[in-house]
């Protein structure tokens, strides 16, 4: 049986971390056709008080605790999503989790065409089975049978995708799902991920940053997995595991099939942990990001990113502090307040209301007629 709450919760995890790298973001250009005219209203900066009346959204952000972000919004883990999106924008990833369901339909056809993308690249190297769950175990179980079915067939046939990632990274522990692993002709590990484009043309300069920082991130956690650095302990701890919880009988048949031998978590975590550090998977040598049209399925250029771990580690330094509560939320620099003009929540955005800013600057950009 599963615990009480718990059985809606691991039906979003079951399948993998549902990190959002699997579908896409919305970049500026798909974002500027599926945006409302200047005409329409924006969302409203009330929101509904526990009598029906409205409240402004200062007075509903003071009624909640004081706790942290991670407190508040009730989370184990973060996905290196959050964390790529924060790069984009903090203030708007922050909104994006306090008030949920701002996504237009416009929008969420652009998500759901790059989701079916990815599917269509994973089903060539493997087929997909449902196996049901009740457990945050049996979930996890998944992941990790998905994992030792991998690295046998990264070092036989060279490829495999969807690689599900997790560690521990300054003091939160972060997940995620790495596209693709292949080694190349040289025989060096290479992780590429894929982005589709809605238009034809390739990502600014400020989307490319927040690529490539997302694709490092994978590096910087994959490469603490076969190092070794990532424990038992500290996993348990975060998601709070139950290391000696029976697996449940579709997980154990799945298991057998695949010709692994346990009953419990605590079995298959073990497992898990010698197989990526005795397999003599290497850490990943270089990063590419590809570009293709949705439309088309035509590529429209190819990142090559340098991996800065210094850089790396500040950032995530800089915005795990947001989620363990030690600084607020920060939005676009002026620089970059062109961002705000596509921003679901600009009408209700603290940050651009604090920044001074002429609304001209951050008003939505009519379209351009034809």
């Amino acid at each position: 049986m599963a615990e009480p709450g718990e059985e809606e919760a691991v039906s979003a995890e079951a399948s993998g971390f549902s990190d959002l790298s699997d579908s896409e973001f919305l970049d500026l250009e798909d974002m500027q056709e599926a945006s409302t005219s200047p005409s329409e209203p924006g969302p409203s900066s009330e929101l509904p008080g526990k009598d029906g009346k409205l409240i402004s959204l200062p007075k509903w952000k003071r009624g909640l605790d004081v706790s942290s972000p991670m407190e508040r919004f009730c989370l184990k883990y973060l996905y290196v999503t959050d964390l790529s999106a924060q790069n984009w924008c903090e203030q708007q990833m922050t909104y994006g989790k306090e008030l949920p369901g701002f996504l237009t339909p416009e929008k969420s056809a652009v998500l759901d065409t790059g989701a079916s993308i990815h599917l269509a690249r994973e089903l060539e190297v493997h087929d997909l089975v449902t196996i049901p769950v009740t457990t945050k175990e049996d979930a996890w179980a998944i992941k990790f049978l998905n994992i030792l079915s991998m690295i046998p067939t990264l070092q036989s046939e060279g490829r495999v995708r969807e690689f599900p990632v997790f560690g521990e990274v300054e003091g939160l522990l972060l997940v995620g799902v790495i596209d693709e692993l292949h080694y190349t002709a040289k025989g060096e590990l290479e992780l590429a991920e894929l982005k589709t484009r809605r238009r034809p043309v390739l990502p600014l300069d400020a989307q490319k940053k927040k690529d490539c920082f997302q694709v490092s991130l994978y590096k910087y956690i994959f490469d603490a997995m076969v190092q070794g650095k990532v424990t038992p302990e500290s996993l348990i701890h975060h998601t709070k595991l139950h290391p000696e919880k029976p697996l449940g009988p579709s997980v154990l048949r799945h298991a057998r099939q695949g010709g692994f031998s346990v009953k419990s978590m605590g079995d298959l975590m073990e497992l898990v942990f010698l197989s990526l550090t005795l397999s003599d998977l290497p850490i990943i040598d270089s990063l590419k990001i590809e570009y293709i049209h949705q439309e088309t399925a035509t590529v429209l250029g190819t990142e090559i990113v340098a991996f800065e771990e210094k850089e790396v580690r500040s950032k995530v330094q800089h915005y795990m502090a947001y989620w363990m509560g030690h600084r607020e939320p920060q939005g676009v620099d002026v620089e970059e307040a062109w961002k705000c003009r596509t921003c679901s929540y600009a009408d209700i955005c603290e940050w651009r209301k604090g920044s001074g800013l002429p609304n001209s600057v951050l008003e939505p950009q009519a379209k351009k007629a034809k």
